[in-house]
Formats: C-alpha cells, structure tokens, sequence
C-alpha cells in the first residue's frame, strides 16, 4: 500500500510536469529538447557541478557531455563559473532563465506543499518533513547531491 501510495504521488508530480513542458512546446515558448529538459535538471539538483561530475553522474563521456553543455550554454541556460579553489576548474551554473523555466514544476510543489499544511496538523506536517529527511538523506545513499536545500 505505501509503494502504491508514494508512486502516486510522484507520478503525478512527473506527470504535471511534462504536461507543463509540453504546453510551452505548443506555445512555442520552449526551447529546450527533451534531453536537455533532463540534462538541466540533473545539473541543477546535482548543485554547480564540473562537466566531469556531470558526466560521470550520466554515466557518458566528458566530450559528450561537454556537447551538451556547450548548446545549453549558447541557449542560456548555464554559465561556466571558475573555481575558486581550483583555476582549472569550471561549474555549471544555472541562469535565471533556466530558473524561471524550472518554476514551471516547482510552483506546483508549492501548491501541493500548502495544501499539506492546510489539510494537515502541524505535528503531522513536522513528521512528514522528518520523514522526508530521513528518506532523502539516509535511505537513498545511491544519488549524492551537493546541497538539497540550495536547490529550490
């Protein structure tokens, strides 16, 4: 009941967002390809990561995904920012308009977010975001991210 219940609901968080992203697509406001649709999420959720990082998370070459990079540079949806650290060193960074163009499903996350607060009692709320914490940072070891809260 609670694989059920849990891959509802993240079904229908997919599927508001490909329902978005195809309507900018008609409207012609889109102008990201699918896998590049895919592409910029895993670099924004992955946090400023190098090409190498990105790469090695999407299991493709680093030319490969330099291509790929380079054309969501010129589209301008990333930048190249230089480490601080390490002058050889460049992250990917998302732009304002890559931001305006995730908001699309991030506003809906929103929405759903007050309505648990609405419908739900603020100590359910507070074990629900623990949960929650547990699940992201402890019980999916497979997928390492920078900074989860630097991401909305």
């Amino acid at each position: 009941m609670l694989e059920k219940e849990f891959s509802s609901v993240y079904t229908k968080f997919k599927l508001h967002f490909y329902q978005k992203v195809f309507r900018r697509i008609q409207d012609r406001e889109a102008s990201l390809t699918t896998v590049e649709t895919f592409c910029m999420e895993i670099i924004h959720a992955l946090g400023e990561p190098t090409i190498n990082e990105f790469a090695s998370f999407v299991n493709i070459s680093p030319p490969n995904a330099a291509y790929k990079v380079n054309s969501l540079v010129k589209k301008g949806y990333l930048t190249r920012e230089q480490s601080d650290d390490d002058k050889r060193e460049y992250h990917l960074c998302v732009t304002q308009k890559y931001r305006d163009y995730y908001n699309i499903s991030y506003q809906y996350l929103t929405t759903v977010m007050h309505r648990i607060e609405e419908r739900f009692s603020p100590e359910e709320v507070s074990c629900l975001e623990k949960m929650l914490h547990v699940i992201s940072r402890e019980l999916m070891p497979e997928i390492l991210i920078r900074d989860t809260e630097a991401n909305p």
